[in-house]
């Protein structure tokens, strides 16, 4: 009788458990973090076009130097903020964008030093790593809102209910979603 019990608990759990979307949660919960991990991975790319850039440009304007140094020194802070994917909350992000809003300042400054140098403008290299710095920022954005996508739905999974009870005893929270830095409506002049 006792085994009998224990094995109608067993059973009964199991049953419960695989009903309330634990794995369900978990996979989303990773879903989340490979987002992320996208959205850090192209503002890396961004980040590695950065020193061909200045060094393309850095040939033409040398005496340009504070303006060059002033990239180098954004990427190298954009670079250095990491964000644990486990632990995605406002304030981790916020410092991530704001490293991130940083870098974009100084390459707009950069890309205005550019407009004083015609040949430059002119130079194959220059232009193809414009281009290429052009389509990142396009991937920034779609990795962004994929990002925001999927935060939505593991957060809209985790709230319904039943499951808010048990994402609750499993440590499953809300993500926090990636948002704009307050002005970004307004798009930059950068003419090239």
């Amino acid at each position: 009788m006792k085994r009998f019990r224990i094995v109608l608990i067993a059973l009964v759990s199991v049953v419960l458990f695989s009903s309330c979307g634990y794995n369900k949660m978990v996979e989303m919960d990773e879903q989340v973090t490979a987002s992320w991990a996208q959205v850090e991975n192209v503002y890396q790319r961004r980040a590695d076009l950065i020193p061909n850039l200045v060094n393309t440009v850095k040939g033409y304007a040398e005496h340009e130097q504070e303006t060059l140094t002033g990239v180098i020194e954004a990427r190298s802070k954009a670079t250095s903020v990491n964000v644990d994917p486990t632990k995605l909350n406002a304030q981790s992000l916020q410092q991530f964008n704001q490293a991130q809003e940083g870098l974009s300042s100084a390459l707009s400054k950069l890309m205005v030093v550019v407009e004083r140098y015609p040949d430059l403008k002119a130079n194959q290299n220059f232009l193809e790593l414009q281009a290429q710095l052009e389509g990142t920022e396009n991937r920034i954005a779609v990795e962004r809102r994929k990002f925001n996508q999927t935060t939505q739905s593991y957060n809209a999974y985790i709230r319904k209910f039943p499951r808010v009870i048990y994402a609750g005893w499993f440590g499953f929270e809300k993500k926090t979603y990636f948002e704009a830095q307050q002005g970004a409506e307004q798009a930059p002049e950068v003419q090239f």
